[in-house]
């Protein structure tokens, strides 16, 4: 049976979105489950028979292409449809630790395929605690993986892109208690593996960029700043009633 694909590129994106809401609900399985519970997942749905089962669970379907090591020792995998198509498109990878009655299954890998073709576009590697560690992503389903997210106690702290393609980072995005706070940005093409060379800065608060500086003769140093003049009128706004506001209540207090 040939893997359904895609019909239509324009649409592409919109599958991402959809699917990333399926593997959010499939994330409820959770990351830690005692062997019973691992065993009924591993069973699949109830429509999937032992055969198919097996073999799905093997990775021996045509044109399924795994991202999470499953091949060591002490490892287990379950799968899942969350489209309804009755091919997996969710896969996790376990790690039994503990001996004997204290064993337990400690998520450490999950990838997801989120159009349909076979190929996983997002894996997720997590710490020996179960706490999100790296996640890498092909946002444009091209077979290459285009983003990498790192994440530390949980929390998203930095994301790198590749946003032309041509296999090298361009684009940094720095969080802070998940949100983001700044970005770097390799406009030039100047970076390698070894040496990071960004010519644009951009600054974030609440969500909003609200200015930006550009390397304009390769020197490593801001030679132009662009601010959001709007957003910085309504700072102004904002600081001046709050001035005037404290002002009041110094005046009702001397009253």
């Amino acid at each position: 049976m040939t893997h359904r694909r895609n019909p239509c590129p324009i649409n592409r994106y919109t599958a991402y979105l959809r699917a990333m809401w399926s593997l959010a609900i499939a994330m409820v399985c959770g990351v830690a489950v005692g062997c019973g519970g691992a065993e009924a997942s591993r069973r699949g749905d109830d429509s999937t028979t032992p055969e198919r089962s097996a073999s799905l669970l093997s990775g021996e379907r045509t044109g399924d292409q795994h991202r999470c090591d499953a091949n060591k020792d002490n490892r287990e995998v379950s799968e899942y449809d969350t489209s309804g198509d009755e091919y997996p498109d969710v896969r996790k990878v376990f790690q039994s630790v503990g001996d004997g009655g204290l064993t337990r299954l400690i998520l450490i890998c999950r990838e997801a395929d989120l159009n349909g073709d076979g190929t996983k576009d997002v894996v997720r590697h997590y710490t020996d605690e179960g706490r999100p560690l790296r996640e890498e992503a092909d946002r444009n389903f091209d077979g290459k993986m285009d983003e990498v997210t790192y994440f530390e106690s949980g929390r998203i702290i930095r994301q790198e892109l590749d946003s032309n393609g041509n296999g090298q980072v361009d684009t940094k995005v720095f969080y802070e208690r998940g949100k983001p706070l700044r970005s770097e940005r390799d406009m030039a093409g100047r970076s390698s593996a070894g040496k990071w060379q960004p010519d644009r800065w951009e600054y974030f608060e609440k969500g909003r960029m609200v200015r930006m500086g550009t390397d304009l003769d390769g020197d490593g140093r801001v030679d132009r700043w662009d601010r959001d003049a709007e957003y910085h009128h309504q700072l102004e706004a904002e600081r001046a009633k709050e001035r005037a506001a404290e002002s009041e209540e110094e005046a009702e207090e001397q009253s």
